[in-house]
């Protein structure tokens, strides 16, 4: 199901968490970059449209400047964000030219998608970018985002933008392999659920964990951003983007993951 999905599909949007984009030492993963950006650059051979929801600002920052791992002040937290979003998009630029490829980077908080003329000129963006062969990726402005107007995590923003570009598929890249009936690092006997049709019932069968250590989402997020899109009839996949050639082995059906349909 998951390979037809991409398959059948011209636009998608992939989203990389922050914990598939970093090594052990919680810093920037280079190979995985590069070797996502080459499976990225294959399909958009095939005819694809791509956006890229990325994450990692933080955890690039804290690349650049280790001296600041345990400033907690939130102006730190925004400073180092804005050193972080150059290094990431440095790295991403780095690793599409390879294929031939340019970046564009758009910066994007709550209120941004609550305005219709801001949200119109989003949509322009988007697809004037995609139309001129460029990969939009798209963050959220963590240099000046507070409580008041922040989306809160990518899972979320990559609903909202696939909605926002009337994509045809979102994959959602965390590290795990899928929706589990329950927390499958704390209980061996966790059930991998391959198809989910029912959201609602969904929920009253599952347990709900914490967020994971780099990252700002949990399960329930995603479970959130699926609600989200398959209200507007677009399917999701969540998948493990750390294993080997993730997005490749998705596409060829040999992947496990987990499909949300309309």
């Amino acid at each position: 199901m998951k390979g037809e999905l991409i398959a059948r599909a011209r636009k998608i949007v992939i989203k990389i968490g922050s914990n598939t984009l970093a090594d052990k030492e919680g810093r920037i993963n280079i190979p995985f970059l590069e070797e996502f950006a080459a499976q990225v650059t294959a399909l958009i051979r095939t005819g694809k449209q791509i956006v890229l929801v990325s994450s990692g600002a933080q955890v690039a920052g804290l690349s650049s400047l280790g001296k600041w791992v345990r400033k907690q002040d939130i102006h730190y937290k925004q400073a180092l964000c804005a050193v972080g979003q150059v290094e990431l998009m440095g790295a991403w630029r780095r690793a599409f030219e390879a294929g031939g490829i340019r970046v564009g980077q758009i910066l994007l908080t709550r209120d941004d998608f609550g305005d219709s003329i801001r949200t119109l000129n989003m949509r322009n963006t988007l697809f004037t970018l995609v139309d001129e062969g460029i990969i939009p990726v798209i963050n959220e402005n963590d240099t000046v985002s507070v409580e008041e107007i922040r989306i809160g995590d990518n899972d979320t923003l990559a609903a909202q933008s696939a909605v926002l570009w009337s994509a045809d598929l979102l994959i959602l890249f965390s590290d795990i392999d899928g929706l589990y009936d329950k927390n499958p690092k704390e209980y061996p006997d966790a059930k991998l659920v391959e198809e989910v049709r029912d959201i609602e019932a969904i929920k009253n069968i599952i347990t709900i964990g914490n967020a994971n250590s780099f990252g700002t989402g949990g399960i329930a997020t995603k479970i959130d951003a699926a609600q989200r899109v398959l209200s507007y009839g677009i399917p999701m996949i969540l998948a493990h983007g750390g294993r080997p050639r993730a997005l490749e082995a998705l596409a060829a059906g040999t992947q496990t993951g987990t499909a949300f349909l309309p």
